[in-house]
């Protein structure tokens, strides 16, 4: 493909990756990742390769510089086996961004100042061109809990929420209250389950504390409750995801702007 015009003004460059192609709904997520990869540049040369057959819209370097790879009305192709609220092609209908982080593999370092200050302002840009709603700035981690970590434990939600960048309610201080593990079963799993699920989260309400349960609780408590990562609902779990649905019933019930 050859070179496109940005979407925004903060994007230093364009280095147009082949993998992409025709979008099937109009993006209302924007997905964040960390590239995994021990160097940027080998990442972003991976989001470029026809062969690994992976990209992303932008990346985000170490400095805060930002390149852009494919053009926001294209698919790009980072989300992977993954769904949210039903839908299964993520990659249809969000517009995805990979933040340079060699991540949980290599060390794992914490998101710089500058980067993550890029990261705000062109997340920012985009919830203004498309309307995305706060509750839809989600993580790799969300919408695939049982592949990925990314963008991880580390990254500061909190700090994007108060920025206009997401949805963020203060956690609920940690306890010695005993916790739902994989094993149990009964009502308080199908209860719990039930409301991950209403949160977006692909799980199913069997009412069994199985795996792919206990991966969206890991994968919850590293967006929302990120001081204690263990996939097991203890209480603080439980009323930061309480807190969490009441937050998004009271954006939801507010007009949105035109």
């Amino acid at each position: 493909m050859t070179e496109f015009p940005t979407h925004s003004s903060v994007v230093e460059r364009v280095v147009p990756s082949p993998n992409h192609d025709e979008r099937t709904a109009p993006p209302d997520i924007i997905l964040l990742h960390y590239t995994g990869m021990e160097s940027a540049d080998a990442a972003l040369q991976r989001l470029c390769d026809p062969e690994a057959r992976v990209s992303s819209h932008y990346m985000v370097f170490e400095s805060g510089s930002i390149v852009q790879l494919v053009p926001e009305e294209r698919r790009a192709w980072h989300a992977g086996i993954s769904s949210w609220e039903g839908a299964t092609d993520i990659n249809a209908r969000s517009i995805g961004i990979e933040i340079a982080n060699p991540g949980h593999d290599f060390g794992y370092p914490e998101f710089g100042k500058r980067q993550i200050a890029a990261t705000i302002t062109l997340c920012r840009g985009i919830i203004a061109r498309r309307q995305i709603r706060r509750d839809r700035v989600l993580a790799h981690s969300d919408v695939a809990p049982s592949r990925k970590r990314d963008p991880g434990e580390k990254f500061p939600w909190r700090l994007f929420a108060e920025s206009g960048v997401g949805l963020w309610v203060e956690p609920v201080a940690i306890t010695d209250w005993l916790s739902l593990i994989p094993g149990d079963s009964g009502d308080t799993v199908k209860e719990l389950q039930a409301s991950l699920a209403e949160y977006g989260y692909g799980v199913e309400v069997s009412g069994q504390y199985d795996e792919i349960t206990k991966d969206v609780v890991t994968a919850f408590q590293r967006h929302f409750r990120p001081a204690q990562v263990d996939g097991l609902a203890d209480t603080s779990t439980r009323e930061t995801l309480r807190k969490l649905l009441a937050a998004r019933a009271a954006l939801l019930a507010k007009p949105q702007n035109p």
